[in-house]
């Protein structure tokens, strides 16, 4: 027989536990308070910008609700409208009205309960402090950053992705068809608040087959529930699919995406740089002492999460003409970039170097873009060009030709649909609905294409009789119409530029017979 313990060891022994169950409560507490904090620093990235004005896409997004409720459903095939979006922002205005700020909260909330929900999916993945660092790193990502505070669709996109990627992982040990078909309408979900993100599909696919793996007969029941209730809940959006499919090439506005961009998604900037390195040195001195404990499963989940989609985005961008690779498109693979970048941190050991560097990360983010003055504009806005040209105009009625910013104006027959009349009530000059011009606009597209020409050319005409002053607004891309325009108008007007407001510059046009005799 083994000789026993003595009495007094035996007590030595009881004595001490409670002590170091105390100590590592007391360790854990310090630990999730630490991280909880690390969150909250975050987070309040997202607030840099949630007072500068709509930029072009938001106002693009009031306009859409400007229509009304019926209003709403009636536009959805006018250009890239999404109306699951459009209708909590048009209810969220009744409540909390219409302000720069109300109208970004919709998307604060939603990004919110995204991080949340990643966390809760990490927790099926990893430990608790692990699954932290995941919503940390989700929060802490440019993309998500810009869209949290953007009066557009992508915080409810990348909303409903992350519920799709929870309730995939709680199939995991869980044979319910109704769970099933919860995964499926949230699926759907995506699609119905952006198209583009129809690209985390096959990952989702990917993630279903590799958390049912060894259930044969249960995986094929749960997989044709979930697709039945995925093709009911997605019908109603397939006539929109298909018209933007057929009018694709009517959006691309960026050129063709080169490697420098595809690996900025995984590490956007020079603080994720050196983050990742130590991170990588750190999991390369796991591996030596092999201390990794990841299962393959898990690896396939988050790498199919994390690539899958955006290299889908990647390819049709550099393969076609329609460049679809703008950072917001890319939103759908952060979840599972964040998910891979806690895996790595996972692998950490011991549990205190972890926390370093994760803190280490968040310092030097929140730093740099605390103390970057660009990115605390959100977007370039029409608000202060406009603001300029009402100040001028609103004395005597002078008419204002506004060049669209819209890209889909170059194609002739979409500017024919412009009432040339009412502008102010077209998608194309949808800035107008939010920042009010009470001038006459008249109405030119993007590039000088024949449209402007006529356009322009027509109106100068007519000017020129009346001895008539006006102005003249575009961004950059349009600058070539303001020459055009200054050189056809120069035997007559005299041309004075009112200034460049955040990309968007302002002329004014006096008839020579008008000016004063120079002394």
């Amino acid at each position: 027989m083994m000789p026993s313990q003595s009495v007094a060891q035996i007590e030595e022994q009881q004595g001490n536990r409670p002590q170091t169950e105390n100590r590592q409560s007391i360790e854990n507490h310090a630990f999730t308070t630490i991280y909880c904090l690390a969150l909250a620093t975050a987070i309040s990235t997202w607030f840099l910008a949630i007072r500068a004005p709509l930029w072009l896409d938001e106002t693009y997004s009031y306009w859409q609700i400007s229509k009304g409720f019926w209003g709403i459903w009636e536009g959805r095939f006018v250009t890239l409208c999404f109306p699951a979006y459009s209708y909590i922002l048009w209810f969220s205005t009744k409540i909390i009205g219409s302000s720069e700020m109300a109208l970004r909260a919709p998307s604060i909330l939603a990004t919110l309960g995204a991080a949340y929900l990643l966390y809760l999916a990490a927790r099926e993945l990893f430990d608790k402090d692990v699954a932290i660092i995941a919503a940390i790193v989700f929060c802490l990502h440019p993309i998500v950053i810009f869209a949290a505070i953007d009066v557009r669709p992508y915080a409810f996109a990348v909303l409903a992705t992350n519920a799709a990627i929870f309730i995939v992982l709680r199939l995991r040990h869980n044979d319910s068809n109704w769970l099933a078909a919860l995964f499926g309408l949230s699926a759907a979900c995506i699609v119905w608040f952006h198209y583009l993100f129809a690209t985390i599909l096959p990952a989702l696919v990917v993630c279903f087959f590799v958390v049912k793996a060894g259930k044969r007969k249960i995986f094929w029941r749960q997989f044709g529930v979930s697709l039945a209730a995925f093709t009911l809940a997605i019908l109603p959006v397939i006539p929109c699919l298909r018209y933007v499919f057929h009018t694709r090439g009517d959006y691309v506005f960026e050129v063709a995406p080169s490697l420098i961009d595809l690996i900025w998604t995984f590490t956007p900037g020079l603080g994720w740089d050196i983050a990742g390195l130590a991170v990588l040195v750190a999991v390369a001195w796991a591996l030596f002492h092999r201390q990794i404990h990841f299962q393959g499963w898990q690896i396939l989940f988050c790498a199919s999460l994390a690539l899958i989609s955006v290299l889908i985005l990647f390819g049709v961008s550099v393969g076609t003409t329609t460049h679809c690779f703008t950072p917001r498109h890319r939103m759908d693979a952060v979840p599972g970039i964040a998910l891979c970048w806690a895996m790595l941190y996972g692998a950490i050991r011991p549990r205190a170097l972890r926390l370093l560097l994760c803190v280490g990360l968040v310092t030097v983010m929140a730093f740099h873009i605390y103390s970057t003055p660009y990115l605390r504009h959100h977007g370039y806005t029409w608000k202060y060009a406009l603001e300029a040209a009402e100040k001028n105009s609103a004395k005597d009625n002078t008419p204002v030709l506004i060049c669209s910013p819209f890209v889909e104006t170059n194609v002739e027959s979409n500017f024919i649909t412009v009432p040339l009349e009412s502008p102010k009530e077209s998608l194309y000059y949808s800035f107008l609905s939010y920042y009010r011009l009470s001038s006459p606009v008249v109405p030119l597209p993007m590039a000088l294409n024949n449209d402007a020409i006529r356009i322009g050319s027509q109106f100068l005409q007519e000017a020129t009789k009346k001895h008539e002053r006006f102005l003249a607004i575009a961004e950059d891309r349009s600058y070539e119409t303001l020459d055009w325009l200054s050189q056809r108008a120069a035997g007559t007007y005299s041309v004075r530029n009112l200034g460049v407001y955040d990309r968007v510059e302002v002329l004014e046009f006096v008839p020579r017979s008008t000016l004063s005799p120079t002394p």
